[in-house]
C-alpha cells in the first residue's frame, strides 16, 4: 500500500512552483502531449460538425484560421510559463488576476476540462454499448464509468510518465488507423477524392438559417465559434506543459503542432470519414440497430455518439482498440490539468493544500457528476462560452507578461489578493463580446481577445500609477 507521504510525492508534480531545470523538455517530447490531447472522439465529431455545416472547404478555412490564432495564444501563454515554471492557473497569481482572482480562472478552466473528461466518458461508454450490442441500462453504466474513472485515477497518479513514454506509439498508430479508414471509405463509397474534398453543408436550410448559417461568412462565423472554445483550452494547456519546456521554441513548435492536429487534421478526418461513409454508416443502423433510414440519418448526422459508431464499424476490432487507447491519452493528460486548475483553485480561495491526489480523484468525481440528469448537455450549449473566456485569460496574462510589466519596469503581480483590473477586463469582455457586440462582431473571441489587449494594460497601469502617487 502507499502511504499518504508516498502518493502526495508521487502525483503532486510541482503543482503550485516552478518546475526545476532538470525536468524540463524537448519541442519532440511536448508534441505528443500537445497532439495527443487532441486527437479524439469529440474532436473528430467537431471536425464532422463544423464541415456538415459549413462545407468542407469552409470549415477547414476556418481551422486554418483558428490553428494559427491558437498558435499564437499558446505560445504566448507557454513562453510565460516556460520562464516562470508555472502552471496556467497559479501564472494567472502573477499576472493579470492577484492570488485570489486566480481562482475565477481555475474555475472556469477546471470546469471546462472536467466537462471535457465527462463528455469523452460518454463517448466512450456508448462506443462500448455499440461494440458490445447491449442495452443502456443503470448496471451497465455503473460498470463502464466506474472502470473509466479508476483507470484515469491511477494512471494520473502513478502511471503519468508511463502514459507519456508510450503517447507516441499510441498517436502513430491512431493516425496510421484515421488514414487506413479514410483511404478505405472513399474507396468503398465510390466517391472520388476530388469530390469529396468538395462536399458543401449537409444540413437543411431551415438548420442552417437557425443557427446562422445561412451566408458563406456566417458559416465561417459559426465554425470559429466551435472551434475556439477547444483552442482557448489548448492554449491554457499549453502553458500547463510549457513549463517543462527547454525553451521558448520548444514549447512554440509544440503549440503549433496541437493546434495543426486539432483544428486542420482532425476537422478533415472527422469530415471527410462521416461525409463518405455515411451511406454505410446509415446502412449499418438500419440493419443491426432496426431504424428507418430517416432516423438513421438524423443520429449520424446529429450525435456524436455516429464517430464512435464509425470507428468500431469502419476500423473494426484494431480500430476499436485504438479508439480506446487514444482516449485514454486524452484522458490521463485532461485528468493532469484539470488537477491542476482545482488545485489552484482550492490553494487560492481555502489555502487547503492535501497533496495533488486528491484533486485528481475529485476531478473525475466531478466528472462523474456531470452525467446526472441534464448538466452534460448545458456543458455543452456553454462551450462557446468557455471559449470566450478562456481566450480572454490568456489575452490578459499575455498582455500582463509582455506590455504591462515591461512598461511598468518589471514584475508586478503576485502579492496582491486580487487584481481588479484583470476581473473587471474578463467580465468587460465576456459582455462585450456575447451580450453586446456579438451581432456586430458574430466570431465573439475577436471582441474579447481585443479587450484583453487594450483594457487590461489600461487598467492595470492606470491603478499603478495612482498606487506610486499615493505612496510619493
Amino acid at each position: 500500500m502507499h502511504s499518504e507521504s508516498q502518493i502526495s510525492t508521487r502525483s503532486d508534480d510541482h503543482a503550485l512552483e516552478a518546475v526545476p531545470d532538470g525536468k524540463r523538455q524537448n519541442w519532440l517530447q511536448l508534441s505528443w502531449s500537445t497532439a495527443g490531447i487532441v486527437t479524439t472522439l469529440i474532436q473528430l465529431f467537431v471536425g464532422a460538425l463544423v464541415t456538415f455545416v459549413a462545407g468542407i472547404r469552409i470549415g477547414l478555412l476556418a481551422g486554418v484560421f483558428v490553428a494559427v490564432v491558437g498558435a499564437l495564444l499558446g505560445w504566448g501563454a507557454g513562453h510565460i510559463a516556460f520562464r516562470t515554471g508555472l502552471s496556467s492557473t497559479v501564472l494567472s497569481r502573477e499576472h493579470g488576476l492577484g492570488q485570489r482572482g486566480s481562482a475565477l480562472l481555475a474555475l472556469v478552466f477546471g470546469f471546462m476540462i472536467t466537462g471535457f473528461i465527462a463528455l469523452e466518458n460518454v463517448l466512450l461508454y456508448k462506443g462500448f454499448l455499440f461494440y458490445l450490442n447491449q442495452p443502456d441500462t443503470l448496471g451497465m453504466r455503473v460498470a463502464v464509468y466506474g472502470t473509466l474513472t479508476i483507470a484515469w485515477i491511477l494512471l494520473t497518479a502513478f502511471g503519468f510518465s508511463l502514459v507519456s513514454r508510450v503517447s507516441s506509439l499510441t498517436l502513430v498508430a491512431f493516425l496510421a488507423v484515421l488514414l487506413y479508414m479514410m483511404i478505405d471509405v472513399i474507396a468503398t463509397s465510390g466517391q472520388s477524392w476530388s469530390s469529396v474534398m468538395q462536399f458543401g453543408a449537409q444540413m437543411p436550410p431551415e438548420a442552417l438559417t437557425a443557427m446562422g448559417a445561412n451566408t458563406d461568412w456566417g458559416k465561417f462565423s459559426f465554425c470559429v465559434n466551435v472551434l475556439i472554445g477547444s483552442a482557448g483550452a489548448l492554449a491554457l494547456i499549453d502553458a500547463d506543459l510549457g513549463r517543462y519546456a527547454k525553451s521558448s521554441r520548444d514549447i512554440a513548435i509544440a503549440a503549433v503542432i496541437g493546434n495543426i492536429f486539432m483544428d486542420v487534421v482532425m476537422v478533415a478526418v472527422g469530415g471527410i470519414v462521416m461525409y463518405a461513409g455515411m451511406d454505410q454508416l446509415v446502412a449499418h443502423h438500419v440493419k443491426v440497430g432496426g431504424m428507418t433510414e430517416a432516423a438513421a440519418r438524423a443520429l449520424a448526422l446529429q450525435s456524436p455518439d455516429s464517430v464512435a459508431a464509425a470507428f468500431i464499424v469502419f476500423g473494426g476490432v484494431l480500430g476499436t482498440l485504438l479508439m480506446v487507447f487514444a482516449q485514454s491519452k486524452a484522458q490521463v493528460l485532461n485528468t493532469y490539468s484539470a488537477s491542476l486548475s482545482l488545485t489552484n483553485l482550492a490553494d487560492a480561495v481555502f489555502g487547503w493544500r492535501p497533496g495533488r491526489f486528491v484533486f485528481v480523484v475529485l476531478a473525475n468525481v466531478i466528472a462523474c457528476l456531470m452525467l446526472i440528469g441534464s448538466i452534460l448537455e448545458w456543458f455543452n450549449s456553454f462551450i462557446t462560452v468557455l471559449g470566450i473566456l478562456t481566450t480572454c485569460f490568456a489575452g490578459i496574462i499575455i498582455a500582463d507578461y509582455f506590455v504591462v510589466k515591461r512598461s511598468a519596469g518589471g514584475s508586478l503581480g503576485g502579492e496582491e489578493d486580487v487584481n481588479w483590473a484583470g476581473v473587471v477586463t474578463v467580465v468587460t469582455g465576456f459582455v462585450l463580446a456575447h451580450y453586446v457586440l456579438n451581432r456586430l462582431v458574430p466570431i465573439e473571441f475577436f471582441t474579447s481577445l481585443v479587450v484583453s489587449f487594450v483594457l487590461y494594460p489600461v487598467l492595470r497601469l492606470g491603478a499603478l500609477r495612482r498606487v506610486k502617487t499615493a505612496r510619493s
